[in-house]
């Protein structure tokens, strides 16, 4: 048996009995990181740990950090009244408002996950006030983020445009920017009526009023602690004052200074959200004492040894392995959507970036035969290799999970896999059979 069959043999085990054994899967994956690498790989301690995701770890406990601080504090709550009233309390605007806002954030420029970092867990504390799906809110942000992702002036655009020209092979801008913007919408709108969103029409403001005056329902505890949500601090504010103190004030300008850094001076978010977390703490440290606990930590865990495993698959070459396989593969149209297959299972563990950086390579020997139209075809792989940011081993994902208030994560973490799960099943067939079936370009 191949080295490079044993690591994905391994892999389907992890899923299995993380799944069957409520175990950490993080902590199953740096085992299984640990003996792959090691004795399959002949891998030492550096080429393990070369895929761990330094930057992700960061990005999580820091976004989280601030966020906790500012749920303390009472600022999440004076945005979400601020919120309601931007759309004059038709709290079924809302998950478009958050799809728009992040779609424009990537569309500028922003890279996807600062731009869900950002927005994600004032759409989610909005979701736990007004008893909106966390699925939904959740969705709606990455989905929004994807859809802007690809425009001409985007980080996700200009990757790819610059390794269509380096590669020689014909594109489109325009093209490939409408094909995501078009996918995103389409799947925002089914996930909107799926999950609920249809019903948030009612009566808004009987609504509203009863869900401020309501407390959020607890669900069920986990069987596991494994992504078992900590306690609500005891700082919360229990009144439902919405004026805006002197930490708020603080917090919110802190809010708005992680905006700038991360879009205007390019820096990093996790390491710009943690000094402001700290600024802040030491300011008010009342308000932010409980704040470290409320760090998502059992997710980072997961998250993060997940990630390193896949590390070890890309060290190993069985990413490389499995897309020079498929496209050996003497029919083009067969070949092109296994690669979109490929793209999009591969991405929701890994950097959507670096999979379409390797998969559009693999695609130029029977592009250039011209018997599929290279146009089509690497919108087909742009959008299969994107919209699978809704899993929670993706960075997306994974921001949601993290930032989602007074949920039981465990289970929240089983509907993102899950519908991440059915995205990967079903979106790779849609954008070959509407993109590349046709011979765009």
């Amino acid at each position: 048996m191949s080295p490079e069959l044993i690591s994905i043999l391994v892999l389907v085990v992890v899923f299995v009995i993380a799944t069957t054994r409520s175990v950490n899967m993080g902590a199953l994956a740096f085992a299984a990181a640990f003996g792959v690498g090691g004795l399959v790989a002949d891998l030492d301690a550096d080429g393990i740990f070369a895929g761990f995701p330094g930057d992700l770890f960061v990005v999580l406990v820091g976004v989280t950090y601030l966020f906790a601080i500012a749920r303390a504090n009472g600022t999440t709550d004076w945005l979400v009244h601020a919120a309601v009233r931007l759309v004059r309390g038709r709290v079924a605007l809302i998950p478009w408002v958050m799809f728009a806002l992040t779609g424009l954030l990537t569309a500028i420029g922003a890279v996807s996950p600062a731009a869900v970092a950002i927005v994600a867990p004032i759409a989610l504390s909005f979701a736990a006030r007004y008893g909106i799906s966390p699925l939904l809110m959740g969705a709606m942000v990455v989905h929004g983020a994807q859809a802007g992702g690809f425009s001409p002036i985007s980080i996700y655009g200009s990757i790819v445009n610059g390794i269509v020209e380096r590669e020689k092979l014909p594109g489109n801008e325009v093209v490939l920017f409408l094909s995501s913007l078009a996918a995103n919408l389409v799947i925002a709108g089914v996930v909107f009526v799926v999950c609920g969103g249809l019903k948030l029409r009612g009566n808004p403001a009987a609504g509203n009023r009863a869900a401020r005056a309501a407390p959020v329902p607890q669900r069920a505890a986990p069987r596991s602690a494994e992504l078992r949500t900590h306690p609500a601090p005891a700082t919360t504010p229990s009144t439902e004052s919405t004026d805006l103190t002197p930490s708020r004030t603080a917090t919110l300008t802190s809010l708005l200074a992680l905006v700038i850094a991360v879009l205007v001076f390019d820096l990093d978010a996790g390491l710009t959200a943690i000094t402001l977390a700290v600024v802040l703490s030491t300011l008010w440290p009342d308000d932010s004492r409980k704040a470290v606990g409320e760090i998502a930590w059992p997710t980072v865990l997961l998250i993060c040894g997940v990630l390193t495993y896949v590390g070890v698959l890309d060290e190993m070459g069985t990413i490389t392995w499995a897309g020079e396989g498929v496209g050996n593969i003497g029919v083009p149209l067969l070949a092109a959507v296994l690669l979109c297959y490929i793209g999009a299972l591969v991405s929701a563990f890994a950097s959507s970036v670096g999979i379409m950086g390797a998969l559009i390579p693999l695609a130029v020997p029977f592009l250039e035969r011209g018997e599929i139209g290279a146009i089509g075809m690497v919108a087909a792989l742009a959008v299969s290799a994107t919209v699978v940011d809704v899993s929670p081993f993706s960075t997306n994902g994974a921001l949601v999970l993290a930032a989602a208030p007074d949920v039981d994560r465990e289970r929240f973490f089983r509907q993102l896999m899950v519908y991440g799960g059915i995205v990967v099943a079903v979106v790779p067939a849609a954008a070959w059979l509407v993109m590349v079936v046709p011979g765009w370009g």
